[in-house]
C-alpha cells in the first residue's frame, strides 16, 4: 500500500492516537479506527447534539503486516467470527449461542500478531444483521447482500505498537452535527428497510447457520466462496 490517507472520526481532536485505549468490545478489540473516506468519518464523529471532528492521518504501511478480511482469502464468516468474539451480543436462543461458539473455534482468523486489521464496519444495523445470521434467522446470502447495504466500506484498525508508531496527524476538519448526525441516521434507517424488504424473499436452497453448524463446514468449503 505504501502511504495512504486515513481519517478518525471523534468527539475530540486526538493528535498523539495511544497504543492500548480504546474499548476491548469494540469490532476488533482494542485499536484506533480510521477509515479511508472523509465524509464517513465525520458521520461517525457527531452525536446527536454534539459537533465532532475528522482527524486526518498518513501513514507509511511498508513493513506492516495488514490483516486484510475483504481480501479472497477469507469469507464473511472470518469477519464474523472476529465480530462475535469481541462485540457484546444477546444471543437469547441455544442456536445462536452454540453458532458464536462454532464460528469462533472454526472461522477466527489468527488476527494477534498483525499490526492492522482491514474490514467491514458493523454499525449497530449491521450488527444486528450479524446476530439474526447467527441466530439462523437469514441465510448466509442475505447476511452477505446486507453487509454491502449504506455502503459504509472498510475501516483501517491499528493494532500493535508499531502501527501506532508509524501514523503521523495532520489536521482535522469540524463536523457539524446537524448535517452528520442526519446523514448516519439516514444511512442506518436505508440500510434497515431494505434489509426489511431483502427478508421478504426467502432464501430456501441458501446456508444457515444450522446447516453449518450440522454439516461441519469448515473455512475450505466451496459453498462460502
Amino acid at each position: 500500500m505504501g502511504k495512504i490517507i486515513l481519517y478518525h472520526g471523534s468527539p475530540e481532536i486526538v493528535e498523539r492516537p495511544e497504543y492500548g485505549k480504546g474499548k476491548p468490545y469494540n469490532d476488533y478489540g482494542k485499536g484506533f479506527y480510521c477509515t479511508e473516506h472523509l465524509e464517513l468519518a465525520k458521520e461517525w464523529a457527531c452525536t446527536e447534539n454534539v459537533d465532532g471532528y475528522a482527524n486526518r492521518y498518513e501513514i507509511d504501511t511498508v513493513g506492516l503486516s495488514i490483516l486484510n478480511l475483504s481480501s479472497e482469502r477469507y469469507t464473511i464468516l472470518n469477519w464474523l467470527a472476529l465480530l462475535m468474539q469481541h462485540r457484546r451480543a444477546r444471543l437469547s436462543t441455544p442456536i445462536a449461542r452454540r453458532g458464536k461458539e462454532y464460528l469462533i473455534q472454526n472461522f477466527l482468523p489468527e488476527y494477534q500478531n498483525y499490526d492492522i486489521i482491514v474490514g467491514y464496519r458493523a454499525d449497530d444495523s449491521y450488527f444486528s444483521f450479524a446476530r439474526s445470521f447467527v441466530g439462523n434467522e437469514i441465510s448466509l446470502k442475505q447476511l452477505g447482500y446486507a453487509m454491502k447495504l449504506g455502503k459504509l466500506g472498510e475501516q483501517f484498525v491499528l493494532k500493535s505498537p508499531k502501527a501506532f508508531e508509524a501514523i503521523k496527524f495532520l489536521d482535522y476538519t469540524v463536523a457539524d452535527n446537524t448535517i452528520y448526525y442526519a446523514k448516519r441516521k439516514a444511512r442506518d434507517d436505508e440500510a434497515r428497510e431494505a434489509y426489511q424488504k431483502e427478508l421478504e424473499n426467502e432464501d430456501l436452497e441458501g446456508i444457515f447457520m444450522r446447516d453449518i453448524i450440522r454439516e461441519e463446514i469448515k473455512q475450505d468449503d466451496p459453498r462460502l466462496r
